[in-house]
């Protein structure tokens, strides 16, 4: 395509589709989302008499998987800025994929090492490779509209837990030798993986320079063609921002992930729930987790974003606090829906928020750093929760939930706090 200097590419005029790129992202972040139907095997690696690992035991391939997000999405979101999304993508897919195909020849508890390499160091660095390239990528084909697409985006990883989650149950019960051996429905999952993921990375590309929408706007960022000025990532490390910004999601992913990574034995512990409608609470999840992503996403494109964080670790402090006495399975359901909608919703919410703050030009490398936050609290979560429940089989849930109902609870400060370093820029004469 060729262009006068002076001119701009509008949304009529460039190519690709960038609705193409949408979906391209949707099934990269639905293939990486499996990762969130880790309770199902977390259960049934409880009861597999090969395994029967405990609590602790049976959360370490997850902790580990969200441990090494941070490390893959800072490398990846650096590589992206620099050389492209298509490839980082391609690589963070196949990665991932391989991980997980490396997980399913563990046979028994002598082999939990093989789901800690595979599932969780290899898959974990490849989703973080390949998570954070929609994440980057998409805002700049929509300037117009980037809290609501990058909500949607995020969304797609939201769901992939209801479709596998499901399946990964079926396969499991309807087939006694993975129900001796859960770990070997990894070769099938990662086999799809690595098809679909292949499939959606390979439209990823940049928008052409002067790439621009008409109608732009960003309720939170100072001026309506965007940010102020495009921060380096040396630059956004050396504000207080920054950090405000990724102690916020820290603090929310703790609370939310605490549910996540023990949610289908919870569900059993507290409301009685079989192992069966179990899975199906931690598959349905799986919208809720998606569904708040675009819904607190879209919401921050109206009331703002730090409004948003504030409801989000208010509502999600005090669901964690009440989950533990929910007896009733309808009202445990209410709870959880609660808290997967606001766990989900910081992840909608704070890229476009990463991107009013700091702008678009190196958003893969700065919201990559980011994700520390996400590694952070995907081990903190985990880890804390299943100690505090504890080995018994009534298990401690309301001292678990408790804590991490008031850990979010005392994070809904920080928001207050958190001003947006563009606007100081734009009232500079």
């Amino acid at each position: 395509m060729t262009q006068q200097s002076t001119a701009t590419v509008t949304a009529t005029e460039r190519t690709p589709n960038r609705w193409l790129i949408l979906a391209g992202g949707l099934l990269v972040q639905l293939v990486l989302g499996a990762v969130y139907a880790w309770s199902t095997f977390s259960k049934a690696l409880h009861a597999a008499p090969a395994f029967e690992l405990s609590h602790v035991q049976a959360a370490i391939p997850f902790e580990c998987a969200i441990g090494m997000i941070f490390i893959g999405a800072s490398i990846g979101g650096k590589i992206q800025d620099k050389s492209g999304p298509r490839v980082v993508g391609l690589v963070g897919i196949v990665l991932y994929a391989l991980g997980t195909i490396i997980a399913s020849f563990a046979r028994d508890v002598g082999d939990l090492w093989l789901l800690v390499v595979g599932y969780g160091i290899i898959g974990g660095f490849g989703l973080g490779l390949a998570y954070i390239v929609p994440i980057a990528l998409l805002q700049k084909w929509f300037p117009d509209k980037r809290g609501l697409i990058t909500g949607i985006a995020v969304g797609g990883f939201g769901f992939g837990a209801v479709i596998v989650s499901p399946v990964a149950q079926a396969l499991i019960a309807g087939n006694p030798d993975f129900e001796a051996t859960p770990t070997k429905v990894f070769l099938f999952l990662g086999i799809g993986y690595l098809i679909v993921g292949l499939l959606g990375a390979s439209t990823f590309v940049n928008p052409p320079a002067g790439y621009t929408v008409a109608g732009a706007t960003t309720k939170n960022a100072p001026v309506k063609a965007g940010p102020a000025r495009d921060y380096t990532q040396g630059e956004a490390l050396r504000t207080p921002q920054w950090y405000l910004l990724t102690a916020i999601l820290m603090i929310a992913v703790i609370g939310g992930i605490s549910l996540v990574s023990q949610a289908a034995s919870t569900a059993s512990g507290v409301s009685g729930m079989s192992g069966a409608q179990a899975a199906m609470l931690v598959g349905i999840m799986g919208l809720f987790n998606g569904g708040g992503r675009m819904l607190w996403a879209a919401l921050s494109d109206k009331i703002g974003r730090m409004p948003s964080f504030i409801g989000i670790l208010v509502i999600l402090g005090v669901s964690l606090l009440a989950l533990p006495h929910a007896t009733s399975p309808v009202l445990f359901y209410i709870l959880a829906a609660l808290i997967y909608l606001c766990y989900g919703g910081a992840f909608g919410t704070m890229p476009s928020t990463a991107g009013d703050f700091f702008g678009l030009k190196n958003a893969g490398s700065i919201y990559g750093l980011m994700l520390i936050a996400w590694s952070l609290g995907g081990v903190i979560g985990p880890l804390l929760s299943s100690a505090l429940i504890g080995t018994t089989p009534e298990g401690n849930y309301v001292l678990a939930y408790s804590t991490v109902g008031i850990i979010a609870l005392v994070g809904a400060v920080l928001p207050f706090l958190t001003k947006n370093p563009q606007r100081k820029l734009q009232r500079k004469p």
